[in-house]
């Protein structure tokens, strides 16, 4: 699979790659972003995936998130993927912003019409890296951590905690904690999975978590804003999370930080990326 690289763009010494290219597993062309830092050009380097929320594409954390910075001093690629697939003509798939294109919430869904292309699980953890890898032999296939925002902050969590091995560490900003219990997790699931509620809690980090197995603790940074008016109407629910940690003894490396009145937009995620990067760098480079 070849990329077509619509801009290229310099940045802290680095170059953030516009791209496109055809998805067999969404079935439509698929829009990214990829930052690769100054070391790129000497050596591999290892690779963070940065999940984006509702509403948003590949562009939002690549021109807003300011990961670059600390990307550049690290020597970190960012890869920015898009949200959902687009332009489908699925009848209802751009009704409303948190259901359809740009809410695909990182599932392989099963309930038609949606379950043929809304397949965003498999395109972020088989199907897009395995083409990034082919088409730029500077990023380091063995290394990938993996951090999101809302929406992917949701992504992010439950894709590390099922995928276990394939990321060495996660992070979120603002994340959808526990999506069966929360309004925005309710729509989506059940139009992407029907009325199963075991079906959803396959997808759900709370859920996921009690059950994780993959040995030693469980080091997670997430950052969640006391103004966030969407912690506010408990659509993130971070606490739910914490708790079924707790329950199962894995309390002790996860770290939950309430910024005060700090709110769900990119003034938020820009202010802490620096720390987000920092953390996968520990895991990274280890």
């Amino acid at each position: 699979m070849s990329f077509k690289t619509t801009a290229t763009i310099a940045s802290f010494g680095g170059k953030l790659l516009k791209l496109s290219h055809t998805s067999k597993t969404v079935g439509c062309d698929m829009a990214l972003n990829l930052y690769l830092p100054p070391q790129a050009s000497l050596h591999k380097v290892p690779v963070l995936f940065y999940l984006a929320g509702l509403t948003c594409t590949g562009d939002n954390g690549a021109e807003k998130g300011l990961f670059q910075s600390a990307a550049a001093e690290k020597g970190i690629a960012v890869v920015f993927p898009d949200t959902s697939p687009r332009g489908l003509n699925i009848v209802g798939e751009d009704d409303a912003y948190d259901f359809g294109s740009g809410a695909g919430f990182y599932i392989n869904a099963t309930k038609e019409p949606y379950a043929k292309n809304y397949k965003m699980e498999s395109y972020i953890t088989e199907e897009l890296p395995s083409a990034l890898f082919t088409s730029f032999p500077s990023l380091d296939a063995s290394s990938i951590s993996i951090t999101g925002h809302s929406m992917g902050g949701h992504g992010a969590l439950t894709l590390f905690l099922k995928h276990p091995g394939t990321y060495k560490s996660v992070s979120a900003f603002a994340p959808i904690c526990n999506p069966i219990a929360c309004p925005w997790g309710k729509k989506a699931f059940s139009g992407y999975f029907g009325d199963n509620i075991e079906e959803w809690k396959k997808h759900d980090a709370t859920e996921l978590v009690k059950d994780w197995k993959a040995g030693g603790g469980l080091d997670v940074l997430i950052d969640v804003g006391t103004g966030d008016n969407f912690y506010k109407q408990g659509q993130l629910l971070p606490e739910n999370f914490v708790q079924a940690a707790k329950s199962v003894g894995l309390e002790e490396g996860l770290v939950v930080r309430y910024q005060t009145d700090y709110d769900h937009s990119y003034f938020f995620i820009s202010t802490f990326a620096k720390d987000h990067v920092n953390h996968a760098a520990k895991y990274l480079f280890a």
